[in-house]
């Protein structure tokens, strides 16, 4: 990719998705009601128990709350913070001669709170029911203008559903849609240690004794908890970042939030050693990394052996991870500066070189713009 550094566009998408999300362009928006996932990790992390205590503040502020469904996990606790919120009858769908309890949701609609709860968003509805997923259900009652609270556990997100699969060797049928968590309002994580948990479900506060025994002996183990743990703090990171990045957009700002690091790219002899130091720095920060190649006037008097240094050390920039960039400027100082400070670099990796390269700084020195 060739650019000149001083050109400040931005991607057209991320402007646009940002100004949808903040409302300009989506007269709906305002009518619409607002999302908020408690979100966890595992069964027992206290996602509906975190929901439910979130209810009661929001009725002690005068909001009209309900509760719609809430899955009965026969934990004393949580039944008794459930107690004190109006309950919207569950509507009953036999199925093969069993009579399944379902969120009735035009009896929601029919009541039309400000707020109602609806606990476990990826719940398979009985067939029958007007939705096949209970994240439809939701749907529909925020194009109803009705606020939702919900929950649910970073298995159930579709794509990590491999991901988790190869971890605890469970391959989770109820997923939901990526861009239901992403577009969400609010994502509120629901965090305790592993071990903790692990002691939550050995007193049976999470399930019965039987059932208990069988998910320590499978799922819930202390290795596959603190892997799930991870990845649900790393994908509400992304989250968190993707929103960060839409309202630097729509500001016009040029603050990141997260690490990135830049090493320029030269025929040096040094510069292979130069972009490996970057490597493993990008590596350490578990950081993006971007590999940057100013050319100016002078690239035209490089000679056939500095060309093929050049080729190879570029070449080997991208086999370790980097996002190659190309920028074109007389002034090579000010291009690697402005291309930084456009791209929200937070460090920068340079080497030392002949006049006709690029870099123009002590070998393996890093500049920190954090």
């Amino acid at each position: 990719m060739q650019r000149d550094a001083s050109d400040t566009r931005v991607n057209p998408d991320l402007i646009l998705k940002a100004i949808e999300k903040d409302g300009v362009a989506d007269d709906t928006r305002t009518s619409r009601g607002h999302l908020k996932i408690f979100f966890g990790y595992a069964a027992g992390t206290g996602k509906t128990y975190a929901m439910l205590q979130a209810a009661h503040a929001a009725k002690r502020r005068g909001v009209d709350v309900v509760a719609g469904y809430i899955e009965p996990h026969e934990r004393p606790a949580t039944a008794h913070l459930a107690q004190g919120l109006e309950n919207v009858p569950c509507k009953l769908i036999e199925h093969n001669g069993i009579a399944l309890s379902e969120f009735d949701l035009d009896a929601a609609i029919e009541r039309a709170p400000q707020l109602i709860l609806v606990d476990e968003l990826a719940h398979t509805n009985a067939p029958g029911s007007r939705h096949d997923k209970r994240y439809q259900d939701v749907e529909e009652l925020l194009h109803a203008g009705i606020d939702v609270y919900t929950t649910v556990n970073v298995q159930h997100i579709e794509s990590l559903n491999d991901m988790v699969a190869s971890i605890t060797g469970v391959v989770v049928s109820e997923r939901i849609p990526d861009r239901i968590f992403d577009d969400a309002d609010q994502v509120e994580l629901v965090d305790i240690e592993p071990e903790d948990l692990l002691e939550r479900l050995r007193a049976g506060l999470v399930y019965r004794p039987a059932q208990a025994d069988r998910a320590q002996q499978h799922f819930f183990t202390v290795e596959n908890l603190t892997a799930l743990r991870e990845i649900a703090l790393r994908r509400c990171a992304d989250r968190t970042g993707h929103l960060t990045d839409a309202t630097r957009v729509l500001g016009n700002r040029d603050y990141y939030t997260r690490e990135r690091i830049l090493v320029c790219v030269s025929p040096a002899p040094t510069n292979p050693r130069i972009v490996r130091a970057a490597a493993r720095m990008a590596k350490a920060f578990r950081s993006e990394l971007v590999a940057l190649f100013v050319e100016s006037p002078r690239t035209q008097a490089m000679s056939d052996d500095e060309r093929a240094k050049l080729a190879a050390n570029i070449a080997l920039a991208e086999q370790l991870g980097a996002h190659m960039e190309t920028v074109y400027g007389d002034d090579i100082a000010f291009q690697i500066s402005e291309f930084a400070r456009l791209s929200g670099i937070s460090k920068i990796v340079m080497g030392g070189a002949r006049a006709s390269a690029a870099a123009s700084v002590r070998p393996s020195s890093a500049a920190n713009l954090s």
